[in-house]
């Protein structure tokens, strides 16, 4: 299992960004998928899931309504548009993969994931 998250960067408050993640070493379209997150000092924090076919997702409350979860089976890459971004949005943000095709709205430590790509909301 390979997943490899790009997209982070500096944004100011209000700003967008899409984050993506590449996977490959397994069957992608099989598998739901997530996007965690971990703040400076803090523990990691689901954000969103998107089940295999992508017809279902979930959101954290903290970002519901702001941020969209979507995938491309065709060519194995999961997304995330952030919008309306805030300074508590600052983290590193992880793709991860679940063990089956349905998600549940939590992180599983056991479950792979990326190596991350750093998010920062300022001014």
């Amino acid at each position: 299992v390979q997943l490899v998250e790009s997209g982070g960067g500096l944004v100011q408050p209000g700003g967008s960004l899409r984050l993506s993640c590449a996977a490959s070493g397994f069957t992608f379209s099989s598998f739901a998928m997530s996007w965690v997150r971990q703040a400076p000092g803090k523990g990691l924090e689901w954000v969103s899931g998107v089940d295999a076919g992508g017809g279902r997702t979930g959101y954290a409350d903290s970002v519901k309504g702001r941020f969209t979860a979507s995938r491309d089976n065709a060519k194995n890459t999961l997304y995330l548009q952030m919008n309306s971004l805030k300074s508590e949005d600052t983290a590193v943000y992880y793709c991860a993969k679940y063990s089956g095709p349905a998600f549940v709205p939590m992180y599983i430590r056991s479950y792979p994931r990326g190596q991350g790509t750093q998010v920062t909301v300022s001014s």
